[in-house]
């Protein structure tokens, strides 16, 4: 495991291939970027992620802040391809 520069983002190259994550879990970052870019406020998350804390989700979105390109590039990386969606969940 990789520490980082924020308190609760590590990097373990066993989960997600080393995409960072919040400690002790396998959450990605970009999972909750994603949450707060649909307009759920962080305050709301551990609702929609009990297994977090209020802290760990706003040193996820510090972390976002500090590296944007990285953790937009996994975005990408992970979205699925328009039609590959089935039209009742758009």
């Amino acid at each position: 495991m990789t520490t980082t520069a924020h308190r609760y983002i590590v990097r373990d190259a066993s989960i997600l291939q080393g995409e960072p994550i919040i400690v002790h879990t396998r959450t990605p970052i970009r999972a909750i970027v994603e949450l707060w870019r649909q307009g759920m406020a962080p305050e709301m998350m551990p609702r929609s992620l009990p297994h977090l804390t209020l802290a760990q989700i706003f040193d996820a979105l510090s972390y976002y802040s500090d590296n944007q390109d990285e953790i937009n590039a996994y975005i990408e990386r992970n979205r699925i391809p328009d039609d590959l969606i089935d039209p009742l969940v758009r």
